[in-house]
């Protein structure tokens, strides 16, 4: 046991290796000569590791960064030229305040005084300042390097409604989320995670609004994570969710601010990790993931019509090849003479059961579709178009598989690709599979026992402690206003109260939108005028 924890202790970042009981080791040299030295040994002389020494009046120091992590004009405007053309007093009771008050124009200046702050803030994209004789340090806030620009969502794509998409920035993504909820009841909470990567996690929710016990749950979480590196918000979605035996998402993750701030206005929180153009929200709950964008930036009427077409399509992506297995093989009496006369037609040369030729259709179209996601953008559609085309013709003229069964796979893609939310799709592909089988064993009592089942298993599914089927089970008549059917948005006056518990009104009185009366002051004005 010892040697395995010893070589846990080597395998750790240095800064882990610090013992904070010692203050010698954690506590910064006078000598600026052996803070340099030490940074050095620390990173291994790394490439990017900016050493520049400088005389500051009676003073020596040195000025150090990491090449990338830093803009280069904040570097050389407002930390280089003040302090080498600002004249220092050659007697001074305390210089190292005169710099940190008086040369380095920066807006965040911070003294720090153990080498776990240097390490956090010098890897995190600051400059550092040694002074010669003083053991503490200056830092400045100098954050900047290459970063890709706001661009429009790849993803949740929506007709109507903001363009904007998250970046890998941390701090680009709480500002525009901070741009749309002007409140100074947004709080941003921040920590690091990842023994090796250190990773910037911001927690951001309203106060307020959220409940703080689903709050204190959100950080509890995060406080248990143990791991060497987070490199996306992936890794913190399956490290906190309630249930990892499950094919339903029990986070929610987007990459539009619009979004986020939206569930932050219901009381969720959000989760926004450095690196990362997705943030997570939670809780989530089964019927959010088929609400669009632009479902709140059109009509109630056309919204909720739309709303109802996709959850009609995810049913179709769910049981349209089992329906058909089922109706073939065990309920022909079902399907209409003619219609039957016709399928028997078709399947006369075929030489596999209607189970088989489903899952070959089947498993060939998640192969053109995994394979068009995974080629090169200018390629990738047209091999994938091409390839379903090209394939399914043959695939009929050699008889292997029936003209109805293409349809009937081609009418399920197509239906799957109408989920807002691309995990949800992802989990009707899964269970289409388990409901195939289902149905060549049994025909449609197999089906209503699978569907039996999911909805069991749905209705046991929690979200950071919120039911995964609220507001339908347990049912609450206060929140359907949100649900199936969108009422306009002057009508939907609560938020959801499984989700908050604080401010739950939304919408002031009268706010009906109503026509003016007749005999209006525009109107009279008008008489007069003639």
């Amino acid at each position: 046991m010892l040697k395995k924890k010893q070589v846990h202790r080597k395998n750790d970042n240095f800064r882990q290796n610090l013992d904070p009981l010692n203050p010698e080791e954690l506590s910064i040299h006078k000598e600026f000569q052996e803070n340099i030295k030490r940074i050095k040994g620390e990173l291994g002389n790394s490439t990017d590791l900016v050493i520049r020494e400088l005389n500051f009046g009676p003073v020596h120091g040195a000025l150090v960064y990491m090449d990338g992590l830093v803009d280069g004009k904040w570097i050389s405007e407002y930390v280089l030229e003040t302090l080498m053309n600002k004249a220092l007093p050659d007697e001074h009771p305390d210089l190292f305040q005169v710099i940190l008050e008086k040369t380095v124009a920066l807006g965040s200046v911070k003294v720090i005084n153990n080498w776990n702050e240097v390490y956090d803030l010098l890897l995190s994209g600051c400059s550092i300042i040694f002074l010669n004789g003083y053991n503490k340090a200056i830092s400045g806030e100098t954050k900047g390097g290459e970063t890709r620009p706001i661009l429009e969502p790849t993803q949740q794509l929506s007709i109507r409604g903001p363009k904007d998409a998250f970046t890998e920035t941390l701090r680009v993504n709480t500002a525009l989320i901070r741009r749309r909820i002007k409140s100074p009841n947004l709080w941003v909470e921040s920590m690091k995670i990842g023994k090796v990567t250190q990773t910037d996690i911001a927690i951001m929710y309203v106060k307020g609004i959220a409940d703080d016990e689903i709050v204190k749950e959100v950080k509890q979480r995060l406080n248990r994570i143990d791991i060497d590196a987070i490199l996306d918000s992936g890794y913190i979605e399956q490290l906190i969710e309630d249930q990892t035996f499950t094919s339903f998402p029990t986070t929610y993750h987007t990459e539009r601010p619009d979004v986020v701030a939206s569930h932050l206005l219901e009381g969720r929180i959000a989760i926004v990790s450095d690196g990362s153009p997705f943030a997570v929200t939670v809780p989530a709950i089964f019927v959010q993931f088929f609400q669009a964008p632009d479902d709140y930036y059109s009509r109630f009427d056309i919204s909720s019509s739309i709303r109802l077409l996709r959850i009609l399509s995810f049913f179709i992506a769910l049981i349209g090849p089992s329906l058909y297995i089922a109706a073939t093989t065990f309920h022909q009496e079902m399907i209409p003479t003619t219609l039957a006369i016709a399928i028997a037609a078709q399947r006369e040369n075929v030489p596999f059961p209607a189970f088989v030729e489903a899952l070959i259709m089947e498993v060939t179209f998640e192969i053109l579709r995994e394979a068009g996601l995974r080629l090169p953008r200018a390629v990738g559609q047209a091999v994938s178009i091409v390839g379903a085309l090209v394939i399914g013709q043959a695939a009929v003229q050699a008889s292997i598989v029936s003209p109805v069964m293409v349809i009937v796979v081609s009418i399920t893609a197509i239906a799957n690709f109408s989920t807002p939310v691309f995990a949800m799709a992802v989990s009707a592909r899964l269970l289409r599979f388990t409901l195939m089988v289902l149905a060549a064993l049994v025909g449609f009592f197999g089906i209503m026992v699978g569907l039996m089942v999911m909805a069991i298993h749905l209705c046991s599914l929690r979200s950071f402690g919120v039911p995964y089927m609220a507001p339908l089970s347990p049912f609450s008549g206060e929140n359907q206003q949100d649900v199936f059917i969108r009422y306009p948005i002057w009508a939907i006056k609560d938020r959801p109260k499984h989700i908050s518990k604080g401010n739950i009104i939304r919408t002031g009185e009268h706010q009906k939108p109503t026509p003016p009366k007749h005999g209006s002051s525009h109107e009279s004005d008008d008489t007069k005028g003639n």
